[in-house]
């Protein structure tokens, strides 16, 4: 593997700076379905049956872009008027071709002085189907970030692959390209060293678990559901935190946290947060920073 297995019984414990106990990274998946794909894809909604009924390639999907389409011209100003109420920050995960289709998304983002995190060029062109040329993933990964800094004038620092298939060259691709941090493993709650062929990369955990997609699409929970499963998740790792600092992620996506039916898991969520003096409201390119020059204390 390209990093080492530490058990957390053999680790030092960890310290986030200022005493904090938990760094909370909220991300906004915000990503770009074309209408015509060129693969096979799912017919999205319907709960249970996520994954049961394909639409042939070339076909337009107006059925499954539009419901996606939502979270770009209604959720994700839902999702951006109730962070500003909250005063806390997210991530945004961005797609490249976003920045050129919708450009007022990325910028509103950007203008908040949120991190913006690479997040593939166009969703459904996965990592996965470059994996026998590392050249053409390099290409891909470029143009993404290439598409976000000429859209916001700053290159991001990290990256999450779509769909989170990313291949066994692309830490060294990052690392090589100047980035700091992979977000696509989710097997712990601290951040830990990827090896590269180009020095140590930060993996900082993303979720499948505290996910919308997850919560909402594959277990049908309702707000209220949602917001006690975000907030036990939270309870346990601030418990924890009090002898190892914690890190707990939540991925959303405008489309479906951003409906009005259920936006109300986050604002509690938010306001319970905010409740707490030991959360950090950390970037992943903070905690990289940070981990890059303290990872010794923690596990040397």
């Amino acid at each position: 593997m390209r990093y080492d297995y530490v058990p957390m019984p053999a680790r030092k414990p960890l310290e986030w700076p200022n005493g904090k106990r938990l760094a909370l990274m909220i991300t906004l998946n915000l990503e770009y379905w074309e209408l015509t794909q060129d693969r096979d894809g799912p017919y999205v909604p319907g709960g249970p049956s996520i994954n049961e009924r394909l639409l042939p390639a070339r076909v337009p999907d107006f059925n499954n872009h539009s419901w996606r389409e939502y979270g770009h011209r209604v959720g994700i100003w839902r999702l951006y008027d109730e962070f500003d109420a909250a005063g806390a920050p997210a991530s945004c995960a961005v797609n490249g071709i976003l920045c050129e289709r919708h450009p007022q998304i990325v910028t509103a983002a950007s203008e908040r002085g949120w991190e913006l995190i690479a997040h593939n060029y166009l969703q459904a062109d996965f990592l996965v189907d470059y994996r026998d040329d590392p050249a053409a993933e390099r290409a891909v990964i470029v143009r993404t970030l290439d598409a976000i800094e000429q859209a916001t004038g700053r290159r991001p620092k990290g990256w999450l692959s779509s769909g989170l298939r990313c291949t066994v060259n692309t830490s060294d691709i990052l690392k090589e390209l100047g980035l700091t941090y992979h977000c696509d493993y989710m097997n712990d709650e601290q951040p830990y060293l990827i090896h590269t062929a180009h020095g140590p990369l930060v993996s900082i955990p993303y979720t499948q678990e505290v996910n919308d997609i997850g919560l909402f699409l594959r277990r049908n929970f309702t707000a209220a559901t949602a917001f006690e499963t975000m907030r036990d998740e939270f309870d346990e790792l601030y418990r924890a935190g009090a002898t190892s600092a914690r890190i707990m992620s939540i991925g959303l996506h405008p489309h479906i946290i951003g409906r009005a039916f259920r936006v109300r898991a986050l604002r509690e969520f938010l306001d319970y947060a905010k409740r707490h003096d030991g959360v950090w409201w950390a970037t992943r390119e903070e905690i990289a920073a940070w981990y890059l020059q303290n990872h010794a204390s923690h596990i040397g």
